[in-house]
């Protein structure tokens, strides 16, 4: 049955996430991301990514040292998804995850061409690009995990 009433969202805010060290964690997302720290309250860190209009796209809140990582395999958040401007773009991010030791596999979903990392404490994020609509042909209503061919994406 179709829901009557819906919340209707228009995209995703922000994403909080817990961390054990705040500063290692604020300073990768600083170093990867080029996000700008813009405010800190207690056990807690904001940052915005350049050229954002909204308040903050991360929050991070600090647990200190005994945090220990969620299992694998337990209920909880997967990852977050970065989208970035342009293939181009995602082969430069591929770079700087390899430099960082944070890049843990590549995908081609179809729509959309993905990377994907974890930060210090182990939460998994996607960087990818999303192909113009137009572009999405057989894959309007697929989203199947192909390996990544860089020469032929870099290409196009």
């Amino acid at each position: 049955m179709k829901p009557t009433r819906f919340i209707q969202v228009q995209r995703l805010n922000h994403a909080v996430l817990y961390v054990s060290d705040i500063e290692r964690a604020a300073s990768f997302y600083e170093r990867v991301f080029g996000f700008e720290r813009i405010a800190a309250h207690g056990p807690m860190v904001f940052l915005r990514a350049k050229g954002s209009q909204n308040h903050h796209e991360l929050g991070l809140l600090g647990l200190g040292p005994q945090a220990k990582p969620a299992p694998q395999g337990t209920t909880g958040l997967y990852h977050l998804a970065w989208q970035v401007g342009s293939i181009q773009e995602l082969a430069d991010a591929r770079e700087i995850l390899v430099q960082e030791n944070a890049l843990e596999g590549e995908s081609d979903h179809g729509a959309t061409k993905s990377l994907y990392g974890v930060d210090p404490d182990g939460n998994e994020f996607e960087v990818m690009v999303l192909l113009p609509r137009e572009e999405w042909g057989v894959y309007e209503n697929q989203a199947p995990i192909l390996p990544l061919q860089w020469d032929k994406e870099l290409r196009r």
